[in-house]
């Protein structure tokens, strides 16, 4: 039934944002998958996370592993935004990973970080807010996709007559053309009993990373190079993306809590 409602608002806010646009999963989405998160946090994880990050929200500090691109000093940290798989592969191995390590890289190293008694508040503050942000990118299924086209990038699309790219299509320009805040978003993600949310989070970054990448094939077959994609592409796959805010909001709590409790 929730779906239904959200697919009469689609129509109607597809028109009004449709060319809006902005950078990665999208501030937009990488909150809402905070949000959900803090949802699911247990209460002894909550207090250890306020601790470090004096009080700000999971939701709040999803952005920063964007917010530090500009900034030369954190260029090496690029690469840990994605994992690239030829076509096909459905095993990863450390020899998979790009120059500098890559999306899988970046996750252990945060766990690593955060787990470790001797680590500072400033070093566990500055991996903990990476780490909300690449569970999100992780969910995202382009930052799982092929190496040759950039993830998608490549892919030169239209989305309501304006240029774009198979990878922007994913990372903002479905959220933001369905025209809701975060904190909707993430209210409105789809109701889930126990048994389905243990579910969601069972498994380790390594399945929830192929699950990424089964998603992308199915991705990549859904456009063709140069196509306009209109309100049928959203209307098909807005429900893909906001289950996949919701699982990493959900893996991401999940992760936190076995790091803090």
């Amino acid at each position: 039934m929730k779906y239904l409602l959200f697919i009469s608002i689609f129509f109607l806010s597809f028109t009004v944002s449709a060319n809006n646009h902005v950078n990665d999963w999208g501030q937009t989405g990488h909150r809402t998958t905070g949000k959900i998160a803090e949802q699911y946090l247990s209460r002894k994880a909550k207090k250890q996370i306020d601790k470090i990050l004096d009080g700000q929200s999971l939701a709040f500090v999803s952005t920063f592993g964007d917010d530090i691109k500009s900034d030369p000093q954190y260029r090496k940290y690029g690469p840990w935004h994605y994992v690239n798989l030829a076509e096909g592969e459905t095993e990863y191995t450390s020899e998979d990973a790009a120059e500098g390590g890559d999306l899988i890289f970046g996750i252990r190293k945060c766990i690593s970080v955060l787990e470790n008694e001797k680590a500072s508040k400033e070093e566990k503050a500055f991996h903990l807010k990476l780490l909300v942000h690449f569970l999100g990118d992780l969910h995202q299924p382009m930052h799982t996709g092929r190496g040759e086209d950039k993830g998608g990038n490549d892919i030169q699309l239209q989305f309501f007559n304006k240029g774009t790219n198979l990878h922007r299509v994913w990372d903002s320009d479905l959220i933001e053309s369905f025209g809701m805040s975060f904190s909707e978003l993430a209210k409105n993600a789809p109701e889930l009993d126990k048994d389905e949310v243990k579910k969601i989070a069972e498994g380790n970054i390594l399945n929830w990373m192929m699950e990424s990448k089964k998603l992308s094939d199915q991705v990549y077959a859904s456009v063709e190079i140069g196509e306009k994609l209109y309100y049928d592409y959203g209307y098909k796959w807005f429900p893909v993306v906001h289950q996949q805010l919701q699982k990493g909001g959900i893996r991401l709590a999940s992760l936190l809590n076995e790091i803090f409790d």
